[in-house]
């Protein structure tokens, strides 16, 4: 069922583009209540023109907006948004999806309007993404997943401080997940395999991995492949003696809030 009202997308760079593709896959907005605001020409919104879509609309149709969904790089938000308040309603709910820019200080420079905070993976273009949200609002949250659910797993978050650490896990965190299989690529090849099949086999385990996940706990998943005295449980604990896969992670995480916390000023 697609949200019910015009949407407005403000910015249509990488993640823009990734939650209109996922729009337009699962049928979320109908393509003619869309209004795409970009400086310049992007392929999916001139797929989405092709639909129905209206690209840079003269400002005066963004009365009629029931959400303005902001996706320009957080250091552009107050210049890219000036313009555009004047011509909202009472009714809108802004959907940001900025790491690191809050909710008051979105509050202090837009205005009173309600505000959701949303923060998606780009697999939402394919309608397999994940996304966090928080509101303090109820009906702007309601809005934020009605958005967001059909093309994306997604949590609500109890407290906006938490927005960070969800965005380094999970905005962040298939990046993480990659560079772990170029990785075991590259170990691969130290242990004798050739380049091509040590890459095939690791983006292949990948795959069946997540694939085989489901929701069954993740304990529960590794001593199911990991037997006792085996070569995979030998090769868990070299990978996790004296806490180094755990050490890691944390400041791998912990990095990211950081700069997620310094690109929002």
């Amino acid at each position: 069922m697609p949200v019910d009202g015009p949407v407005v997308l403000v910015g249509c760079g990488r993640l823009g583009s990734a939650i209109l593709e996922g729009w337009l896959l699962t049928g979320t907005v109908a393509p003619p209540d869309l209004m795409i605001l970009s400086p310049s020409e992007k392929p999916a919104a001139e797929a989405a023109r092709a639909r129905g879509a209206r690209i840079n609309p003269p400002l005066e149709a963004l009365t009629t907006a029931r959400a303005l969904v902001v996706a320009v790089k957080p250091a552009l938000w107050r210049q890219a948004m000036a313009p555009l308040t004047p011509f909202l309603n009472d009714q809108a709910v802004i959907v940001s999806v900025m790491a690191g820019v809050t909710a008051p200080a979105l509050a202090e420079g837009l205005g009173g309007w309600p505000i959701a905070r949303v923060m998606p993976t780009t697999g939402v273009a394919r309608g397999k993404g994940v996304a966090s949200v928080w509101a303090a609002d109820p009906a702007a949250r309601a809005l934020g997943r009605a958005l967001f659910e059909p093309m994306a797993e997604t949590v609500d978050l109890p407290d906006e401080a938490l927005m960070d650490a969800a965005t380094a896990v999970a905005g962040s965190g298939a990046a993480y997940v990659y560079a772990f299989i170029q990785a075991l690529a590259d170990a691969g090849v130290k242990a004798g395999l050739d380049a091509a099949t040590a890459e095939t086999l690791a983006r292949a385990t990948l795959k069946s991995a997540a694939d085989a996940m489901g929701d069954e706990a993740l304990d529960a998943l590794i001593g199911r492949i990991a037997s006792p005295g085996g070569s995979t449980r030998a090769g868990l604990e070299a990978m996790q003696r004296d806490g180094r896969l755990t050490a890691m992670l944390d400041d791998t995480v912990a990095a990211a809030v950081r700069c997620n916390r310094e690109m929002g000023g």
